[in-house]
């Protein structure tokens, strides 16, 4: 039995990466905050190093995520790992000293939004009818969310992340546990780029339904946390708040460790 002493261990962040490439790539910006914190990225199943897999499912890979969760860890997601962040936050709200995610497409928690319903509309043709080839179907997506695609040709890394990321279960239609989020004590964090209505909307939504502290930092479009210090700054001065907020029971052995 371990018992999680704020005292004596530095904060604990888990970075949770999102589609197409793996921790290292999404989260090489955030290297400098290993200085500080205890800084966990691992690469989720199915992307390089690691062999593929036929099929990715945000609640899936919550599940999987527990491996990962300690007593008092901060909890980080980015795009689909933003989804992953919010299911396995709500599942184990015990092991969580707070969460932040990055754009989380859930756009099902505001569909009643004309943009929102246009972009989740062009998703789906995209799926479903868009390109096989993974290399054509990632440039479309990378399109639709925001990001830059790289010049020249991808690389066998970056088209094991396509072949991935064309079995998705559609993030879009996830039904979060927002009112297991608004009850769970932790603080929460949503952060955009300012570039999107859609993600714009959930990151407000958020706000509104599990009382999610809100950021926008515009110059990285989709991946945010590219911009580094801004970033890494807005993230450390969030958990050093969640910190501060460390009662005496929080001492304690949570239950179920």
């Amino acid at each position: 039995m371990r018992v999680y002493d704020p005292v004596v261990a530095r904060p604990r962040i888990l970075l949770v990466h999102g589609s197409v490439v793996n921790a290292d790539a999404t989260w090489s910006a955030q290297r400098p905050l290993a200085e500080r914190y205890d800084v966990l990225a691992p690469n989720r199943r199915g992307f390089p190093p690691g062999p593929e897999m036929d099929r990715v499912d945000y609640e899936d890979e919550a599940v999987w995520l527990d491996r990962f969760l300690e007593p008092g860890t901060h909890l980080v997601g980015h795009s689909y790992g933003g989804v992953i962040a919010l299911f396995a936050a709500a599942r184990r709200p015990e092991f969580v000293r707070s969460l932040t995610v990055v754009e989380p497409p859930a756009m099902a928690i505001v569909r009643d939004d004309p943009a929102t319903e246009a972009g989740v509309e062009s998703m789906e043709r995209h799926w479903e009818h868009g390109p096989r080839d993974p290399e054509a179907f990632l440039r479309g997506f990378l399109a639709r969310v925001g990001a830059p695609a790289p010049h020249g040709r991808f690389s066998p890394e970056l088209l094991q992340g396509a072949r991935l990321l064309m079995t998705e279960r559609y993030p879009w239609r996830a039904v979060i546990p927002l009112d297991a989020l608004a009850a769970a004590p932790f603080p929460k964090l949503a952060v955009s780029g300012g570039h999107s209505p859609g993600f714009e909307a959930v990151c407000d939504t958020l706000r509104g339904r599990i009382g999610a502290l809100r950021a926008i930092l515009p110059g990285e479009r989709h991946a945010v946390q590219r911009l580094g210090a801004p970033f890494n700054d807005l993230l450390a001065a969030f958990v050093e708040r969640a910190e501060a907020t460390t009662t005496v029971s929080d001492t304690e052995t949570p239950p179920g460790v």
